[in-house]
């Protein structure tokens, strides 16, 4: 057991799964816990096990973060807890149905607790640790983010706002001394598949990640100080050039006439 104190790591979706495995490592790590889910249950008998086997404290918080009064909660804890030092966005939901064939209901949710939710509690948690001029955020969006022709578009487009938010805010907050992290998971071995409508047994074998090695992985990352990380992607290099390609517009991106190429004569002004 490490006596050390990194403060406490508040993580979403620590029931099962990457988050479960997150609250593990992080605890190990010299980490105390905020473990927040939805099931009571499944949550303290994480936390159980993991103050026996590393000595951290570790707190529950059943929450759904779909609803508001839940969601609240957890912000505020965000805001007035000025031990937690890292916040780990990794709840959410999936889609594999085709968007004629989903209930408008679901998406919503989805786009609630994908979105929403982790916007609020990165909003929450950053002003804190900007002022303490310590802290980190680890958004977990998909590799869905680079692939929206992959799954349901909903889920893929929700994943490219996890991305793109997680950029920004590393723009924002890095000379703040926050750290901003954005892991981008292949197909993994957990229950979000089986409640996405795609069980992980249909998936090759080749393409499933385990939940240990994916964090494992993640935490390499965030020690390396990567923004984004994939942990299946085996060249860094190549997102690293989409990335610089990306940035290598920004100045052709807005001009007062349009592109050439549309053979149009620019409209001056008034």
């Amino acid at each position: 057991m490490t006596t050390t104190t990194l403060g406490t790591a508040l993580i979403t979706g620590a029931s099962s799964g990457i988050g479960a495995v997150y609250a593990d490592r992080l605890a190990r790590r010299g980490y105390d816990l905020i473990l927040v889910a939805r099931d009571a249950a499944k949550l303290d008998a994480v936390a159980t096990r993991l103050h026996a086997a590393t000595g951290r404290q570790v707190r529950t918080v059943a929450a759904d973060l779909t609803v508001t009064a839940d969601l609240r909660r957890v912000e505020r804890l965000l805001q007035d807890d000025a031990a937690v030092s890292m916040l780990v966005n990794n709840a959410g939901l999936g889609a594999s149905a085709k968007l004629l064939d989903s209930d408008p209901d679901t998406l919503d949710a989805l786009i609630g607790i994908n979105v929403t939710a982790l916007t609020r509690l990165a909003r929450a948690a950053a002003p804190g640790m900007a002022a303490r001029g310590k802290g980190t955020i680890v958004n977990i969006a998909s590799i869905v983010a680079l692939a929206p022709e992959m799954l349901n578009g909903v889920y893929g487009g929700t994943k490219a706002y996890v991305l793109a938010f997680s950029q920004s805010m590393h723009h924002e907050l890095a000379d703040k001394g926050v750290r901003v992290q954005a892991v981008l998971p292949g197909a993994t071995g957990t229950p979000f598949w089986d409640r996405a409508g795609l069980p992980v047994s249909y998936l090759p074998e080749a393409i499933v990640m385990t939940p240990e090695n994916l964090v494992d992985a993640a935490l390499a990352g965030l020690d390396m100080g990567e923004v984004v990380t994939l942990p299946s992607l085996p060249d860094a290099g190549e997102w690293e050039r989409l990335n610089a390609a990306r940035l290598a517009m920004g100045p052709n991106l807005s001009h007062t006439a349009p592109a050439a190429r549309y053979g149009l004569a620019a409209a001056m002004p008034g």
